[in-house]
């Protein structure tokens, strides 16, 4: 999806929040990496609701009745959008952290695997869900995300996500799902 009006408006209020908030953390999690640290983001008021009110205008703008938020930073930002435009919110956790009956999507990391579940009844047919995490690299966990929306019967409508490593494959990866960045770091 392109943002344009209200929308485009909200991203690059929220773009402006970022980049003004955002942490670089040189080595970390390992030697040559900078770690873009969002939780100054998280930490100030206006700065946290820019930014969730950017998610909320993409949530709007494609109509979506649920925001789901990936583990953990997207818990943070979808809940609440959610909360913004009128929606539920459906948490897609790492694998055996959910009570009951669930779905299970398996993917591939540069270091090995990872599995994402969600609650086998946490989305009805026909529902229109918007993917929420933090940050797009590989794609990886984007793309089981949005395989666990269509497998519980609901519509992924598209990916958000404060930081796009556009050095990365995870467009390319997760089309032809859209995506709406708030900031590309190149």
């Amino acid at each position: 999806m392109v943002a344009t009006g209200t929308t485009a408006d909200a991203i690059g209020r929220a773009a402006d929040a970022l980049r003004a908030n955002i942490r670089d953390v040189p080595d970390f999690p390992s030697p040559g990496v900078i770690f873009k640290d969002i939780t100054p983001v998280l930490a100030s008021p206006s700065a946290f609701a820019t930014v969730v009110d950017a998610i909320a205008a993409v949530a709007a703008a494609h109509g979506a009745t649920l925001i789901a938020g990936i583990e953990a930073r997207g818990f943070l930002l979808a809940a609440p959008a959610a909360y913004q435009i009128g929606a539920g919110v459906v948490p897609i956790r790492k694998q055996g952290k959910l009570p009951g009956a669930t779905i299970a999507q398996s993917y591939d990391l540069e270091y090995g695997s990872a599995t994402l579940e969600v609650h086998a009844d946490a989305f009805g047919t026909g529902e229109r869900v918007l993917i929420v995490d933090d940050v797009l690299a590989t794609g990886g966990t984007a793309t089981a995300a949005a395989a666990l929306v269509e497998r519980a019967g609901a519509t992924p409508l598209g990916l958000v996500v404060l930081l796009e490593l556009t050095f990365l494959p995870g467009r390319a990866r997760v089309a032809p799902l859209s995506v709406d960045a708030v900031l590309a770091v190149d």
